[in-house]
C-alpha cells in the first residue's frame, strides 16, 4: 500500500510538469509570434549603391547580352561575333526604306515586328530600372547598342503617322530555307499596318518600345529621344483610333505570332507615355474605363509577348509605391498594384494562391514551346516588386492567411534564374555558352553551318541533319527550355526545346540584371 502512494504521488508531480511545461510553452510561443508580427511589419533595409557583385549571374549577363549580337541585321559595326556578318542589307527596298537593321526572331531570318518591339521594351525597362547594375560588370554600353539597334529599325518601319512595317520577309520561304543569313538571296516581301489594315497591338507595342527607349536614351541622346518620343506618340494614336487586331486582320501571321487581342498592348503603351511624357491623358487613359475593359484586375495573368498586363500592374505599382505626384487618390492605380500582388502571389511557391504549374524541381511551368519565357518573365517581374518593396519600405504583401517579405520575392526569381543556370535535375544550363553542360545541336541556321560553307537555300538543310554539333556557338541564346517532366532533347530538329528566341534574351537579361547586385530602385524614370 505503502508503494502504491509513493506511485501515486510521483504521477501526480510528473502531470503538474508537464502542465507547467504547456503554460510556459504556449507563452513563449504566443511572445515569439507576437515578435514575428512585430518583425512581419517591420521593413527590411533599403539597400545603397550597388554592392558586391554575384559573380554567378555577372558572368551569365555578360552572356546572355551578346545574343542580340548574334541576332542583328545589316551592316555590322564592331562586330563581336567571328562568324557573323553583314545581312539583309537591301531588307525594305521594295518601299525604298532602309529595313536592314533589327533583330532576327529567333533560329530563323524572319524580323517579325510584334516580339520585336517587346523585346525593345522589355530591354529598356532592364536598363531604366538596373542600368547601374549592368554598368557594374560594363554591360550598360553593350545594352544600349543593342535597343538602338532595335529601335533605329522601328523608327524606319514607321515612314507615316498611319503606316507601320511589321514583317520582313515571308515565314514559309524563310522556313524552306536552311542557310546562313549572310548568303540569303529570296525575295524578302514587306508587310504593313495602316487605317485599311489595322494591327493595334504591333502598333501599341511598338508605341512602348520607343516611349520606353525615349527615357533611356533622354541623357546620352535628346534629339534622338525625341525622335522616338514623336514616333510613339504617332502609333498610340493609331492603335488606339483605328482599333483591330493585326492577326485576325491579317491572318497569315497567327501561325507564328498570335495575338489573343490589343487591349493589354494599349494601356502597356499609355502606362510607358505616361512615365516619358507626364501627360496625365495617358494615366487616366490606363487607369480609367480601358483599365476596366482591358486590364484584367483581379485575375492574374502571365507576362509574355502576347500578354502585358501583368508588366503593366507592376510597372503602374511604382507609381502608387513611391508616391509619385498627382496620383494620390487615383482608384485606378490601386486596381493595379492589387493585381500586381496578386501576380506575385500567384507565382510565390508558399502562398495559398501559388500556382501548381511547376516542375518537381521548382521551375514554373505553363508551356512546351518555348517553356522558360513564363518562369524568367515571372521571376524578372517579382525581382522588380520586390525592390520596389525595398525602396518604397514596404514591408510584406499578403496572400490570404500567410504574408511575404521582398527578400521572399527575391529568392523566388534567384530559384528561377538558377534552375535556367543549371541548378536542375540535368545539371544543364539552358543559357548557351554558359557553364560546363548546354546545348550543342540550337535550332539556329547561323550557329549549325560552317561559316565558310558554300551551301544555299536548299542544300544547306544536310546541316540542320547533322549528327555532328552545331561549329558555331549561338551564345547567350536561351533556348525554350525543358518538358514538364524536367527532359530535354538536344536536337537541331527540336524547334520545341531547342531554339532561342531575342525576346527570352530580354527578359533573361532582365532577370539577370536584377540579381548581379543589390541597389534601390529609381523612384522616377525621368
Amino acid at each position: 500500500m505503502g508503494k502504491e502512494s509513493k506511485s501515486g504521488g510521483c504521477l501526480g508531480w510528473f502531470l503538474v510538469i508537464v502542465i507547467l511545461a504547456l503554460v510556459v510553452g504556449a507563452v513563449v510561443y504566443g511572445i515569439k509570434k507576437k515578435m514575428d508580427h512585430t518583425n512581419d511589419n517591420k521593413p527590411e533595409p533599403v539597400p545603397g549603391p550597388p554592392g558586391a557583385i554575384d559573380k554567378k549571374y555577372g558572368d551569365a549577363l555578360k552572356i546572355a547580352m551578346q545574343f542580340f549580337d548574334v541576332q542583328k541585321s545589316g551592316k555590322l559595326v564592331d562586330n563581336k561575333i567571328s562568324w557573323r556578318g553583314d545581312s539583309g542589307l537591301k531588307d525594305g527596298s521594295e518601299a525604298k526604306l532602309d529595313l536592314s537593321k533589327g533583330m532576327y526572331d529567333a533560329g530563323d531570318h524572319m524580323k517579325f515586328g510584334f516580339p520585336l518591339a517587346f523585346t525593345a521594351t522589355v530591354l529598356s525597362w532592364a536598363i531604366l530600372e538596373y542600368g547601374d547594375q549592368m554598368a557594374a560588370v560594363n554591360q550598360l554600353e553593350p545594352a544600349h547598342h543593342s535597343l538602338k539597334w532595335i529601335t533605329d529599325f522601328l523608327i524606319n518601319a514607321h515612314p507615316e503617322d498611319n503606316v507601320l512595317y511589321i514583317q520582313v520577309g515571308d515565314p514559309e520561304t524563310d522556313h524552306k530555307c536552311w542557310e546562313r543569313p549572310e548568303k540569303m538571296k529570296e525575295k524578302r516581301p514587306l508587310t504593313q499596318v495602316n487605317t485599311s489594315v489595322p494591327g493595334t497591338e504591333v502598333a501599341a507595342e511598338t508605341a512602348a518600345a520607343m516611349a520606353s527607349a525615349s527615357l533611356v536614351f533622354k541623357t546620352s541622346d535628346s534629339t534622338y529621344s525625341r525622335t522616338l518620343l514623336k514616333h510613339a506618340k504617332q502609333l498610340f494614336t493609331f492603335a488606339d483610333k483605328y482599333r483591330g487586331s493585326y492577326s485576325e486582320n491579317i491572318p497569315e501571321v497567327a501561325t507564328y505570332y498570335n495575338s489573343t487581342g490589343y487591349g493589354d498592348e494599349l494601356l502597356w503603351a499609355a502606362s510607358w507615355l505616361y512615365h516619358a511624357t507626364g501627360d496625365r491623358f495617358y494615366l487616366e487613359y490606363a487607369t480609367g474605363e480601358n483599365g476596366k475593359d482591358f486590364a484584367s484586375w483581379g485575375s492574374p495573368t502571365w507576362f509574355s509577348w502576347d500578354n502585358k498586363n501583368a508588366g503593366t500592374q507592376v510597372l503602374l505599382s511604382r507609381l502608387s509605391l513611391f508616391g509619385a505626384k498627382g496620383v494620390s487618390g487615383n482608384s485606378g492605380l490601386g486596381n493595379y498594384r492589387k493585381s500586381a500582388e496578386g501576380v506575385m502571389c500567384s507565382i510565390l511557391p508558399k502562398s495559398p494562391y501559388a500556382t501548381s504549374s511547376r516542375t518537381d524541381g521548382g521551375l514554373i511551368w505553363v508551356s512546351e514551346w518555348n517553356a522558360l519565357q513564363h518562369p524568367v518573365a515571372s521571376a524578372f517581374l517579382a525581382a522588380l516588386y520586390s525592390d520596389y518593396m525595398l525602396t518604397s519600405q514596404t514591408p510584406k504583401i499578403t496572400c490570404g492567411d500567410h504574408s511575404f517579405k521582398p527578400s521572399y520575392l527575391r529568392k523566388f526569381a534567384k530559384s528561377q534564374a538558377d534552375y535556367v543556370l543549371g541548378k536542375n535535375p540535368l545539371k544543364m544550363s539552358y543559357l548557351v555558352g554558359y557553364g560546363d553542360k548546354y546545348p550543342q545541336y540550337v535550332h539556329h541556321r547561323g550557329a549549325s553551318i560552317p561559316s565558310d560553307a558554300t551551301t544555299g537555300c536548299t542544300d544547306g538543310f544536310k546541316w540542320l541533319d547533322s549528327t555532328v554539333p552545331n561549329p558555331n556557338v549561338a551564345v547567350g541564346g536561351l533556348v525554350g527550355g525543358p518538358f514538364l517532366n524536367e527532359t530535354f532533347i538536344d536536337s537541331r530538329n527540336n524547334s520545341m526545346q531547342a531554339e532561342p528566341t531575342t525576346y527570352n534574351s530580354a527578359l533573361i537579361v532582365g532577370l539577370l540584371s536584377s540579381l548581379v547586385t543589390t541597389s534601390s530602385a529609381v523612384k522616377s524614370f525621368t
